[in-house]
């Protein structure tokens, strides 16, 4: 257990980085994957802090507040695309996978912060 809780931070910050790249030079794809052809701005700014959070967790400095920066990155998240539902054209199916790895990162992320 010892050994998670010192991997997950680092797992987490590649994650951040590599969904913060994603967001921030595929917005319109992901959006358009999603059926939404609103928000790439916002995205792309999602994907900054990201990418904030995952260079925070794989530097030298205390990974906590960074862990706690994706939680409430996380509940942006979540705020975010449920709203997508309400869009017409939405492709549900996608969106519901999305929210749900959002809803399970969100998870690892608040365990993860909560053992730092």
């Amino acid at each position: 257990m010892a050994k998670l809780k010192h991997k997950l931070p680092r797992a987490l910050g590649w994650l951040s980085v590599g969904l913060g790249l994603t967001e921030l030079l595929g917005a319109k794809p992901l959006l358009r994957s999603l059926g939404l052809s609103r928000g790439h701005g916002l995205v792309r700014g999602y994907g900054v802090r990201e990418l904030a959070a995952g260079v925070g967790l794989l530097g030298p400095a205390r990974k906590r507040p960074w862990l706690w920066a994706r939680v409430a990155g996380d509940v942006l998240d979540l705020a975010t695309l449920g709203r997508g539902f309400r869009e017409p054209g939405v492709r549900r199916g996608r969106l519901m996978a999305a929210t749900g790895f959002v809803a399970g990162a969100t998870l690892l992320d608040v365990y993860a912060a909560a053992r730092a």
